[in-house]
């Protein structure tokens, strides 16, 4: 019984592990609020994370419900899990085990993100809360103590390690940055440490990029200039929010037509990686002589050569995560007995106030002080009476066992034997 999970929780998505970017991007959800509030129709609670390579839908509801949810909007091919193995995948998940990058910390802001943006928009239960909150406390624990994010790198650095190894080296090529949020920020971060001869930034909002530029020593340039840094750059790694293409074959053509320098030997290739869900990078570029376009399905090695050299922090990960679990089932069934224990204190509120008002009434004329003080000790006495009732109810849900946790209380409310169980009576 204490593998058994007593309040219903699922999750639905997919990921880098099963599906390629195209099939990500047909099952993405664009209007993310909209979403929240729709599927808030059908469940407790509901939280939506969208990253590059993942998007995850867990609920506080059944899973048959989620199901056809997502048919209904008609999304397939997702993977859906319930009970036990949600609070299972999610503490892999935050922990960064479920990663491309294994160990990356980013997840851990995103998860936070996904979670606040639920509850800015009033869609996400205590529950599915606590749940969240949870995992991003184990995913910080596990960090700390097997230091698995130790040289980890995040899909941004994996990108610069790509163009690092198609190149031979940076140093003194050109690079650009294309959109600088989170994921911008990650990328210049890391092409700042190389020995490169110049850094371009350029983002929607200048301003935004001004500012990257300057922690980086880089140069800011304007979104309508975009197509003549890209001619001057060896490199371009593209990583904006848009729900479009950014960059498009024509323009880049054009773009590229003054690309061949008059000291140059021979005709400089151009290096897109493309690290953005949906993409930057419309697909026809990839028919243009000289262009090689890469996305974060190319990353995949970068992965397995980071994971050979934290193998035996991954093994002392899932140690924890496997420890962590049953802790954190029986947080959740726990919670499970506030339902059962708000019914209880309303019916012994009930009686409170009834006694008390009757013993305010029979002493006639009482002073607001008098009052208040009898309308403590009535607080008082109520709580203390039903303190042992609450730990053992709570006690009987963590262990899995609400039948009994529901026998306590009716037993209090309607004079029944707690000690006799309902296959007593049926006997």
């Amino acid at each position: 019984m204490k593998d058994c999970l007593l309040i219903p929780v699922a999750c639905a998505g997919l990921s880098h592990r099963e599906a390629d970017i195209p099939t990500m991007e047909d099952f993405r959800f664009p209007d993310e609020e909209e979403f929240l509030k729709e599927a808030g129709k059908y469940f407790r609670g509901v939280v939506l994370l969208q990253t590059c390579n993942r998007i995850e839908i867990f609920v506080q509801g059944d899973i048959e419900m989620l199901d056809h949810f997502l048919k209904e909007k008609g999304r397939s091919g997702y993977w859906i899990l319930e009970g036990k193995d949600v609070l299972n995948h999610l503490l892999r998940l935050a922990s960064g085990m479920e990663s491309m990058i294994v160990g990356e910390d980013q997840i851990l802001g995103q998860l936070k993100k996904a979670l606040l943006f639920s509850k800015d928009l009033d869609q996400c239960s205590p529950v599915l809360e606590m749940c969240l909150n949870k995992a991003i406390h184990t995913g910080v624990e596990v960090r700390k103590r097997t230091k698995i994010n130790n040289g980890a790198v995040s899909i941004g650095s994996a990108a610069v390690i790509l163009a690092e190894e198609l190149l031979g080296t940076l140093e003194d090529r050109h690079i650009l940055v294309v959109g600088v949020g989170e994921m911008g920020k990650l990328v210049a971060q890391a092409i700042a440490e190389k020995n490169l001869k110049a850094i371009y930034v350029t983002n929607r909002t200048y301003d935004t990029a001004m500012h990257l530029a300057d922690e980086i020593g880089g140069k800011a340039v304007k979104m309508d200039e975009l197509y003549h840094y890209i001619s001057l750059s060896d490199v371009v790694i593209s990583c904006t929010g848009a729900p479009h293409a950014v960059i498009h074959a024509e323009e880049l053509s054009e773009a590229l037509e003054s690309r061949h320098w008059p000291l140059d030997d021979k005709e400089r290739p151009l290096i897109l990686i493309d690290i953005a869900q949906p993409r930057d990078v419309e697909e026809k570029v990839c028919n243009i002589d000289r262009v090689r376009v890469f996305t974060i399905d190319d990353l995949r090695s970068i992965n397995e050569k980071t994971m050979k050299s934290r193998r035996k922090q991954a093994e002392s990960a899932e140690k924890m995560i496997s420890i962590e679990l049953l802790q954190f089932v029986s947080m959740v069934n726990r919670a499970s007995a506030d339902d059962i224990l708000a019914d209880l204190h309303t019916w012994a509120e009930s009686i409170r106030i009834r006694e008390r008002d009757k013993a305010l009434s029979r002493l006639k004329n009482v002073d607001e002080r008098t009052a208040g003080i009898i309308d403590d000790f009535s607080k008082v006495l109520v709580k203390k009476m039903f303190s042992d009732a609450t730990v053992a109810i709570r006690n009987c849900a963590e262990s899995g066992d609400l039948e009994s946790a529901e026998m306590h209380v009716h037993a209090i409310t309607r004079g029944k034997n707690p000690c006799i169980r309902k296959e007593d009576l049926e006997d």
